[in-house]
Formats: structure tokens, C-alpha cells, sequence
């Protein structure tokens, strides 16, 4: 599939507009993996996670006459958010398509960035179906969460940020849903030539890109239920999963538990509050999924949002 995806214009574009996260450091964390890790803090970003990124370089790439009429898009929690930031930014409304059992606090949210949120049930309705629907009923652009080439270019500025300030690594670690952060990340990284190894993490109940992969054609499973409610992909976007084969080195898995596991460490290690989506990459790495370990290891820490009953709830 042959399209541009400029992740240093998308750079450009959003000076100003996203947070230049910070890359922190753990001497605890190094010790106990035998190598120099740079995380990422995505976690920090505004909307609580990366996908501010994607969605606001997507949304300013529109015509003006299709943005005035509002931004539409479907989403477990994160990209709804970031829709309907970047619709405040922009003066425009907003409607998020967002599943019944999707976290209260992403809910809750997205409702106060602005947005309409309507509800659909993750295990029967086809989401992109009644997205496309419901945006056309209703002339609004959508703004996919991940299988669209500005959204992807977006999401790509996290690891040109981590490599501007940190130099070159061996090995990036980012946490894998539809596809479109890792795609972007590989995007940054091959303009770079640098080398730097690039592997993805599942929830080994949602390993459609790890299974797709492998495969080497799109597979799709069932709706997965796990504990990373952003990472529940049943199957790889199009145009992420043509960038992915290409550039991706390989996808390992976790389990809930491991998850967990990495939410406490980085609370008590590290004192950052992850959600459990945004701890997957860092569970890869203390689980030892990903081996073997080089000596300069950067991790996409990819986002923060859980509100402190459900993060009691997981990890106490």
C-alpha cells in the first residue's frame, strides 16, 4: 500500500499543540533488566496518553468546510478523548462512539472535553460500520483511531521526540492495539537508518497483530477481553499492518497478570500511574518476554488514564 506518511511534518504541525513528554530513568529499573531504559512518557500528554498526537495532526490536515462541521470518531476510551480535545482546540463539536463497558473515567472524560458520547455494545456491533454511519447521517469527518495515514504520522512523533533527545537505540518497545503507534514509531525510526530494533506487545488475549504477523496476512479474532481495554483489537488496520510486516521485528505477548504486575512496579518503582494499556511494554520488559536485551532500550510508556477505584481494583 503505497501512501506518504510524513511523521517529521506531522512534528511541525503539532509544535506548540502536544506536550513534549519527558523521557525519565530508573536505576531500579536498569538493574533489574541489565540495561540502560529510556521510557517514554506518554502517560504525560495531553488528553493522558499519545493518542492526542494522532488525532489532532489528523484533525488540522482536514479542509476547513469538513472540520467546521464537527469530528466523529469510535473508540474504547484514549482516541475519544483525543477527538474531542481536539475538537475544543478547533471550536468544533464533537460525537464519540464508545463501548457500554468502556472504563467510567475515559466516559467521563471524553463528556468533558465536550463531546457527545454514544454508547454500542464491543461484542455484537460492527464499530467502524456504525461510526461511518452515524458520521455520514450526521456530515461530520471521522477521525479513525489508527488506520489512517495522518493519525499514524502523528502517533510517529513519540519516537522521533524519544531518539532527538536520546540518541541512538537498539531496541524500541512499544504496546500494539490497532497498530498505528507502533507504525508510526517504525516510520521515525527507518527515517533515522539507525538499526534500532523494533518489537510490539500484546495482551496474549488480543494477539491479532503477533497472529497476523506470523501469518503474514491480517487475522482477526474475537473481541479479546483483557484487562488493556485499549489494546483490545480484534484485527490489524489495513494500512497499519502493510507499514508493520514491513518494519516491525516482532510482537511478543503478556498476560493480565503480568500487566498488573508492571502497573505496581511502576507505581512503586518508578511513582507513575499507568494504565493498564500503557503498562504493557514495560510488563514485556520486566517479564523478560522480550529477550534478548541489547544494551539501550527505549519503552513507550502510552498512557495514564485510570481513575484510582479501578487502579485499586487491579493492583491492590
Amino acid at each position: 500500500m503505497n501512501v506518504d506518511i510524513d511523521v517529521r511534518s506531522a512534528a511541525a504541525r503539532l509544535a506548540g499543540v502536544v506536550y513534549r513528554t519527558p523521557v525519565l530513568r530508573s536505576s531500579t529499573l536498569d538493574d533489574l533488566v541489565g540495561a540502560e531504559v529510556f521510557l517514554k512518557c506518554e502517560n504525560f500528554q495531553r488528553g493522558g496518553a499519545f493518542k492526542f498526537r494522532g488525532a489532532f495532526n489528523a484533525a488540522s490536515r482536514l479542509p476547513p468546510e469538513s472540520v467546521k462541521r464537527g469530528l466523529l470518531t469510535h473508540s474504547s476510551g484514549n482516541h475519544g478523548q483525543a477527538v474531542a480535545l481536539a475538537a475544543r482546540e478547533l471550536g468544533v463539536p464533537a460525537v464519540v462512539l464508545m463501548p457500554h463497558d468502556a472504563p467510567r473515567s475515559k466516559v467521563a472524560a471524553t463528556v468533558g472535553y465536550g463531546a457527545e458520547v454514544i454508547g454500542f455494545d464491543r461484542y455484537r456491533d460492527d464499530r467502524e460500520l456504525l461510526a461511518a454511519t452515524v458520521a455520514a447521517d450526521r456530515d461530520m469527518a471521522l477521525i479513525p483511531p489508527y488506520d489512517h495515514p495522518d493519525v499514524i504520522a502523528g502517533q510517529g512523533t513519540t519516537a522521533l521526540e524519544l531518539f532527538e533527545e536520546v540518541g541512538e537505540l537498539d531496541l524500541l518497545v512499544v504496546p500494539v492495539g490497532g497498530g498505528g503507534l507502533i507504525a508510526g514509531c517504525s516510520l521515525a525510526a527507518a527515517d533515522r537508518r539507525a538499526g534500532t530494533r523494533i518489537v510490539g506487545v500484546e495482551p496474549a488475549a488480543g494477539d491479532d497483530t503477533k497472529r497476523s504477523l506470523e501469518a503474514g496476512h491480517r487475522v482477526a479474532i474475537e473481541v479479546p477481553r483483557t484487562i488493556a481495554d485499549g489494546q483490545a483489537a480484534a484485527t490489524p488496520g489495513e494500512l497499519t499492518f502493510s507499514i508493520n510486516r514491513r518494519l516491525v521485528d516482532g510482537v511478543v505477548v503478556v498476560t493480565d497478570d503480568q500487566i498488573r504486575e508492571a502497573m505496581r512496579f511502576a507505581f512503586e518503582g518508578l511513582k507513575l500511574v499507568l494504565e493498564p494499556s500503557g503498562a504493557s511494554a514495560l510488563a514485556a520488559l520486566i517479564s523478560s518476554a522480550v529477550h534478548p536485551l541489547p544494551a539501550r532500550i527505549g519503552l513507550v510508556i502510552s498512557g495514564g488514564n485510570v481513575d484510582v477505584s479501578r487502579f485499586g481494583e487491579l493492583c491492590g
